[in-house]
């Protein structure tokens, strides 16, 4: 097995005025190494076009997930979906990007824009096979994955941006690949890269779109190990062994509470050095200690992790406040959610003497509650998590 591993990432803007979007994009893991990503485009725009491209995503991908061919997920499709009384079809336009073993790519390509395939920090032509199944003409390709590679999967309301207004024949395929390869190198996330083109593209609709506008991205990394620990253990005599477990992980040590950062000091003979520098307001400032790669406040620096963890889950709105920013909950943000591809959570369920104060709105089941939404939104963004308590 190679420590290859898939980040995906995918953002829509809907047509103007519409309350839904007519594209849907759904992402279905197949075992620990392989996943089916399906990009649907539903005819025309809003509720019948969201009801047709959420029908065609998920039953594609369930069944690819599944085991089934190709010709038989086109089949069942086409026996699916209503017949449109207006335009006498019925049907959604789909990418397939299967995930096998994190070694291979197969792409499935059905009257969407072409997939761009960026490798090298340069379009990498792939072969495409025509084939004809029930009458559709689809393009069948499989790649081998290198590390770095990156799979740009659109709607075709991404080329059409800017269709007689920026440009006179919409934004092309090599145009939309000139301005995706520099951010490829700066190493962003899928999420990210998105999140880019898909604002881009409502800026070359002038904010108006004409069309549900969607870019799914694929990107190709090694593994990434990452330690977080968050409060001391409930028994004191198991300090030590929880910390021999923590500092003995692969990968970078991030630590979270004063307590916690305590013991971890006392455990490797090292001082913790506080830091007054107050980056925001709302988030207590980091310290340092000597073998710790971040050192953290627990409670109210994980709740803002939490908050834009959700926010990155959805609209991504909050990107910039912590892509940039230097306080700890930006810190964990950046090492957690664009670095680190597998995550190892200790969490102590020692009770706080602080947070018993009944005017203070943080308790013990707080503490765990925050542990348990932090592993599943980063489960949702396709990290591997492992939670041990103490």
């Amino acid at each position: 097995m190679n420590d290859l591993c898939v980040d995906v990432g995918y953002k829509s803007v809907n047509h103007f005025g519409e309350q839904l979007c007519g594209d849907h994009v759904d992402v279905v893991e197949e075992g620990e190494n392989s996943s089916v990503v399906v990009l649907a485009d539903g005819l025309g725009s809003g509720v019948k076009a969201s009801i047709l491209s959420t029908l065609t995503s998920k039953i594609i991908s369930t069944m690819m997930a599944e085991g089934l061919s190709v010709e038989d997920c086109v089949s069942t499709i086409a026996a699916t979906l209503p017949v449109c009384s207006v335009r006498g079809v019925a049907y959604s336009t789909f990418t397939i990007v299967h995930i096998v073993n994190d070694e291979t790519a197969q792409l499935i390509e059905f009257d969407n824009p072409q997939i761009i395939v960026i490798r090298n920090g340069a379009t990498y032509d792939y072969p495409r096979k025509e084939t004809n199944v029930g009458g559709k003409k689809i393009f069948q390709s499989e790649i081998s994955l290198r590390d770095g590679d990156v799979f740009v999967v659109m709607s075709d309301g991404c080329p059409h941006a800017g269709l007689g207004e920026q440009y006179n024949f919409g934004w092309k395929r090599e145009d939309i690949a000139a301005f995706i390869i520099p951010l490829v190198g700066v190493g962003y996330t899928a999420k990210t890269l998105s999140t880019i083109l898909v604002d881009e593209c409502n800026r070359l609709y002038g904010g108006q779109p004409g069309d549900d506008a969607t870019a799914c991205v694929i990107r190709v990394r090694k593994r990434e190990p990452m330690n977080i620990l968050f409060g001391p253990p409930a028994n004191p005599d198991d300090a030590d062994r929880m910390m021999s477990l923590f500092f003995s992980k692969e990968g970078k040590h991030i630590v979270c509470g004063g307590t916690t950062a305590s013991i971890a000091a006392k455990y490797l003979g090292k001082p913790v050095v506080a830091s007054l520098n107050f980056e925001k307001s709302d988030v207590p400032p980091i310290a340092s200690i000597e073998g710790v790669d971040l050192v953290t406040e627990g409670v109210i620096t994980v709740n803002k992790v939490v908050e834009y963890a959700k926010d990155a889950l959805k609209d991504n709105e909050l990107y910039e406040k912590w892509s940039f920013s230097r306080d700890g909950a930006s810190l964990i943000c950046r090492m957690l959610f664009e670095e680190a591809t597998d995550i190892n959570f200790f969490v102590g369920r020692a009770v706080n003497p602080a947070h018993q104060n009944p005017d203070l709105p943080i308790n013990f089941n707080i503490k765990m509650n925050l542990v348990a939404e932090l592993s599943e939104c980063l489960k949702k963004m396709g990290k591997r998590i492992k939670v041990s308590y103490f």
